[in-house]
């Protein structure tokens, strides 16, 4: 499958999994999975289609246990992940772009239309997702100082950590 082909289909699984999965005919269990053969029939592509957008997705958006696929994390529909607490590194990081820096700097991060606030590991990270919208901005969180004052963190099965708020004072850029 081509780059291109393969971006369309990861957004439209995305849309599914994540966001919409009534649009395409779909209901997620609470945890967020649905039965592979239903995701196939609703996008109307093939499972060796659909499997090498999970093998190839840089970004490690979904996970197939079995006969059943999930995305990671993402959701603005209502599931429950599991996803136990985890003790964070001392940093994380954030990429967003400059025209958000005021409001982030003022109200810290807020997870907006999702659950929760996507934090990276590591600074290539963080400016790959804050490129998506521009030039990016990285912001450091003083992941730590968080933890110790109480703040929950879970880590996904791709490696993107998540908490519910960061108020801004954790936050430098």
């Amino acid at each position: 499958m081509n780059d291109e082909r393969m971006i369309k289909l990861s957004k439209r699984m995305s849309k599914a999994l994540r966001h919409s999965p009534e649009r395409v005919g779909l209901t997620l269990d609470p945890s967020g999975w649905v039965a592979v053969t239903d995701l196939l029939d609703a996008l109307g592509v093939t499972e060796v289609e659909l499997r090498e957008v999970v093998a190839r997705n840089d970004k490690q958006r979904f996970t197939i246990d079995g006969d059943r696929i999930r995305a990671n994390q993402g959701h603005s529909v209502e599931v429950d992940l599991g996803l136990p607490t985890a003790t964070p590194p001392d940093t994380l990081f954030h990429g967003t772009v400059a025209q958000y820096l005021d409001d982030i700097m003022r109200d810290g991060l807020r997870p907006m239309n999702r659950h929760d606030v996507h934090l990276s590991p590591d600074r290539e990270t963080a400016r790959r997702v804050g490129a998506r919208r521009g030039r990016p901005v990285i912001l450091l969180v003083d992941a730590k100082a968080m933890s110790d004052d109480g703040h929950e963190f879970r880590l996904s099965a791709n490696g993107v950590w998540l908490t519910q708020h960061v108020p801004a004072r954790y936050l430098t850029s």
